[in-house]
């Protein structure tokens, strides 16, 4: 391990468990098979046995009970979803808009049945596969997990469109999870005999356990490590420019930006971080915008309207900027040749406001 990846995924060596996880039979879906693979990976309930019914006598006698049943009740392990009145939530997202104030926003989605397991399990997952994590960090890993995997699962399950009513979509993607779970099922034309039907569900949980743990794997092993190098250039903001708004990486590539907004909050930063500066696998020094949190192309401020879509010369002419490479078209990126030409046109940027 190094301190540029200083986790290392854990062999669970737990003691197999006999206790007895009920689901609903029949047709499948990620979310139960998705909640069967997560308790799996718990000391309650490691490799436990699987019983697949809709009969209440049947499944009333397991251990834990998810996705049937019609009742939420964390005492007793049950965790179904499709009652009336249901509406369990993950935690609320807080985001900062473009004056920096704290912007508090309800999920969008109930949480179905993987997700009801995962807000009483999903720590203990995450801590069994990683165990170095200290308490700060699996609280970052258990709500980032949340928002980049466990959220859409929620979503597909409860019914929640991805775009807003009366906007059609563009193109339609069959290629997530919960698309790959679905045509694992018998085919409507297709002879199945049920124990047939219980060993493609153990498929299904088994490519659900595969892309979450590919997901943690990627924020605990990449996103989690370029938090620490982030945080070192947001505390030394003021050694890179005494405006406190240009932070300073010493190589681009590591995902920033998620942390940066989290970082602005957890320090109290006024004002907001606007420009970034790092350099490219070229060796260019890139000044990149930071984009208004939770908008994809709405920058808190972009490089100069007369800089945009000019390169070299051209654009060291009218930057008055030694050095300058290009300014993208719509001013959300640029390039220098050193770090203090990126530097002075951040700056330059900056009285633009």
């Amino acid at each position: 391990m190094s301190a540029r990846n200083p986790h290392k995924k854990a062999k669970l060596t737990i003691p197999s468990s006999k206790a007895l996880i009920a689901t609903h039979s029949g047709t499948f879906q990620a979310d139960e098979a998705l909640g069967v693979w997560l308790l799996r990976q718990t000391s309650s309930y490691y490799q436990s046995p699987v019983l697949r019914s809709r009969n209440k006598d049947e499944f009333s006698k397991a251990d834990i009970v998810i996705d049937v049943g019609g009742e939420y009740d964390h005492s007793q392990k049950k965790y179904d979803h499709h009652q009336r009145g249901y509406d369990e939530r993950f935690e609320a997202k807080v985001k900062t808009d473009a004056e920096g104030n704290e912007v508090i926003t309800e999920r969008c989605t109930k949480l179905s049945a993987s997700g009801l397991v995962y807000r009483h399990y999903g720590k203990e997952v995450i801590q069994n596969t990683y165990p170095s994590l200290s308490e700060k960090e699996l609280d970052l890993v258990y709500s980032k997990m949340y928002n980049t995997f466990m959220e859409a699962i929620d979503a597909v399950d409860t019914g929640v469109e991805q775009v807003a009513d009366g906007v059609d979509l563009v193109y339609k993607d069959c290629t997530g999870l919960s698309i790959r779970v679905g045509r694992l099922n018998p085919r409507w034309n297709e002879d199945t005999e049920s124990d047939n039907i219980d060993a493609r569900f153990e498929q299904a949980s088994a490519l659900c356990g595969e892309d979450f743990l590919q997901v943690l794997s990627q924020v605990v092993e990449s996103d989690l490590p370029a938090r620490a190098f982030v945080e070192q250039a947001v505390l030394k903001r003021h050694e890179t420019d005494s405006s406190a708004e240009i932070i300073k990486f010493e190589s681009g590539g590591m995902p920033w930006k998620g942390h940066l907004y989290d970082l602005e909050k957890e320090h109290k930063l006024d004002p907001l971080v606007k420009f970034v500066l790092y350099t490219d696998q070229g060796g260019m020094w890139r000044i990149q915008a930071v984009t208004v949190e939770g908008q994809a192309f709405e920058n808190r401020l972009s490089l100069p309207e007369e800089w945009r879509g000019v390169r070299d010369e051209d654009l060291t002419k009218i930057a008055g900027i030694e050095g300058c490479k290009f300014c993208h078209a719509a001013g959300f990126i640029g390039g220098n040749e050193t770090f203090e030409g990126a530097l002075k046109m951040a700056q330059v940027a900056l009285t633009r406001k």
